[in-house]
């Protein structure tokens, strides 16, 4: 019986694509006592953290309701890489912020807030919970990093570079199907001319 899911992209593996990088052996499990499996790992999160803070379509959301607690504040998710609120012309009475963990109105000076609000949000998965074009991205880029920190091979930082660049590719092409955008710039809102049509008429 095989099994449901099989995921070959884990920090494990994207740790060795680095260690790998960089001439070191691989490694069977995250020694963070260790300063180069330390110093991958380290790369990788904050490589992580740097893929999706430019918003995809696997972690952005449109209008996300955040809902004051029971003392009037609206806490923000620890998840949370970025919000906007100014799409939305009922909040031009406040201008919001993000200050200690909660949602802050400059206008009033008050963590306080009487209704919902609503924002457009980047979210922050974890590594494993990404797709897996963008696992493969991530450990790549993280990779060149490392290259570009610790050898001095011309020949290994560009072969590792051009794997990064086709990586975006796969990303940047799961983007384009999963958003469904249009020349008008709109997601899931327009659905243009289909050549096929032609046959059905």
């Amino acid at each position: 019986m095989f099994p449901t899911t099989y995921n070959t992209e884990t920090e494990l593996s994207a740790v060795n694509t680095i260690l790998g990088t960089i001439g070191q052996s691989p490694v069977t499990e995250l020694d963070y006592n260790n300063p180069e499996i330390f110093y991958a790992y380290s790369l990788l999160q904050d490589t992580t953290i740097d893929v999706q803070s430019e918003g995809w379509v696997f972690n952005t959301e449109k209008y996300y309701p955040l809902v004051p607690n029971s003392n009037e504040e609206i806490e923000i998710p620890a998840n949370v890489i970025q919000m906007d609120f100014t799409g939305d012309p009922i909040y031009r009475d406040k201008d919001v912020i993000r200050r200690e963990g909660k949602l802050y109105d400059k206008l009033s000076h008050s963590y306080k807030f009487d209704r919902t609000v609503y924002a457009d949000i980047t979210w922050k998965f974890e590594y494993e919970d990404l797709p897996p074009c963008f696992r493969r991205y991530i450990a790549y880029r993280a990779a060149r990093r490392a290259a570009a920190n610790l050898i001095g091979n011309p020949d290994a930082y560009k072969m590792v570079t051009e794997t990064e660049g086709m990586a975006r590719a796969a990303c940047v092409e799961y983007e384009c199907n999963q958003g469904d955008y249009s020349f008008f710039g709109f997601e899931n809102g327009y659905r243009s001319y289909q050549p096929y049509n032609a046959l059905a008429r």
